[in-house]
């Protein structure tokens, strides 16, 4: 991902990635829900989508309990895209910062749960809108989608230089996740076996 990719190319670009990574950990998802997650993954890449407030001058995004809450006391519509976006950051955050969620309060659970349940409800208030399979696919299948985006962050990381490569390690080390290996494997950092190379 250190290659300068911009407008329908960064498009094409999450489309490969996905792809790839979707075959690889044998996700099976609907031409419509790729479609949707690639253009989440090209919106949520300038950070100015992906986090909505300023507080003291930087950005910041708003707790998913609010967003939630808020949703509650909305009409039909705004509700639904409340409860969208309210699932699509939580989908983006669990799995590009996985680690980071790790040693938070709330955890990335806590993220899968309100994103998987946030999806079901634009699911269930758009029943005649050709989205809602869509919505239905993604919260079924969240937590999966959820070590996809992991994948795709991991391997940015690590073809971003040494500095990303040992975050991944690190998380490795810490999770023993099968997917940050297979990562550091590609990567020549690891032998299949999860040893260091000589």
């Amino acid at each position: 991902m250190s290659e300068l990719v911009t407008g329908s190319s960064l498009k094409e670009f999450f489309k490969a990635v996905l792809d790839e990574v979707i075959r690889r950990q044998r996700v099976v998802i609907t031409e419509l829900t790729e479609f949707y997650l690639v253009n989440l993954l090209s919106e949520f890449a300038t950070t100015d989508k992906l986090f909505s407030q300023e507080q003291e001058g930087r950005k910041d995004h708003e707790p998913l309990a609010v967003l939630y809450h808020r949703a509650l006391l909305q009409e039909r519509e705004e509700r639904i895209r409340t409860l969208r976006r309210l699932g699509d950051v939580s989908l983006y955050k669990a799995g590009f910062f996985a680690g980071a969620l790790q040693s938070s309060v709330v955890g990335s659970d806590y993220y899968i749960q309100m994103g998987g349940t946030a999806y079901g409800q634009v699911a269930e208030l758009s029943p005649g809108a050709g989205f809602a399979e869509v919505y239905r696919e993604l919260c079924s299948k969240f937590r999966a989608l959820v070590e996809v985006l992991e994948e795709i962050s991991a391997r940015g990381m690590v073809q971003g230089g040494p500095t990303g490569t040992l975050k991944v390690y690190e998380t490795w080390v810490r999770t023993g996740s099968n997917k940050l290996e297979r990562v550091l494997v590609d990567a020549g950092v690891l032998t299949p076996k999860g040893h260091m190379p000589n």
